[in-house]
């Protein structure tokens, strides 16, 4: 059977344009208007979702996604209701590939192989793990791919030829390049750089590449898809959602509408770029 993952690149592949995958954490800013924001995202032109898994100690992410896991702890999102909300968005959605992206230690405590069986059954198509290095696959990376997950592994711009082949020997569902060294949301991405990096990882798998980190505005989203597979945005829309908020930092009316407004427009980038090329 070919994944939800395999088909949506087929089908894009035949479309002759990158993916726009979006990111938004889990139960942020709570859970009821989580659920709105990922039931919308596809309808503004998102071809993958991820979504993250709220952690207290979120070494690789910037301030913007560190406060959002912040406020969904806050609001009682836990492991089991992310997988609730992924269960809830597949009653309504049942091609959109999700991977849910975080840290190893909260899949630890909720016991390896019961959280891969719920994940599957939940909906879920993909896990990405920033903590777990090729090294340690044993824990979860090949547990995954044997329960029909795909495991999407971060290759940066320090992952040199040498490291590469063990980033990759795993990896299903696409290869995430990060553009830029440091954390989310910090600077902006170099799509020239990116390009280069792209077709040097493309020498190496046949995955389909997709780069995220420094992604904010419509123009870049258009620049990154000319050079990759897809093109990834997180902290620019988690930027939005905490715009929208309350002094209290509750949701308002205009929550679900800042997201995915903007995601509509940061869509219509990446498809500008297919568009430029024809």
């Amino acid at each position: 059977m070919t994944s939800r993952m395999d088909a949506r690149f087929a089908q894009l592949k035949t479309e002759g344009r990158s993916a726009f995958v979006t990111f938004v954490m889990a139960g942020d800013p709570d859970a009821e208007t989580s659920l709105a924001i990922v039931k919308a995202l596809p309808q503004a032109g998102a071809d993958i979702i991820e979504i993250g898994m709220p952690f207290t100690d979120p070494m690789a992410d910037g301030p913007s996604i560190q406060a959002a896991g912040l406020r969904a702890l806050k609001a009682g999102m836990t492991l089991k209701k992310t997988l609730q909300l992924v269960r809830s968005f597949r009653e309504s959605d049942a091609a959109t590939p999700i991977v849910l992206m975080g840290y190893y230690n909260p899949i630890y405590i909720y016991g390896v192989d019961t959280f891969l069986d719920d994940a599957k059954t939940a909906g879920v198509d993909g896990l990405i793990i920033v903590d777990l290095p090729p090294e340690e696959d044993t824990e979860l990376c090949i547990p995954a791919l044997k329960a029909g997950l795909n495991f999407i592994r971060l290759a940066t711009p320090t992952t040199d030829d040498k490291r590469l082949p063990a980033v990759l020997a795993n990896t299903s569902g696409f290869v995430y390049y990060v553009s830029i060294t440091g954390i989310t949301g910090a600077a902006a991405a170099d799509s020239s750089a990116v390009g280069a990096a792209v077709a040097r990882i493309k020498r190496h798998t046949e995955l389909p590449v997709c780069v995220g980190f420094g992604i904010r505005t419509p123009e870049a989203a258009r620049a990154i898809a000319a050079n990759a597979d897809g093109a990834v945005v997180g902290t620019a829309l988690v930027d939005a959602l905490r715009a929208s908020l309350d002094a209290e930092g509750r949701a308002t009316a205009k929550t679900v509408s800042a997201v995915a407004d903007l995601a509509a427009a940061l869509a219509q980038g990446v498809r500008g770029a297919q568009q430029a090329a024809e």
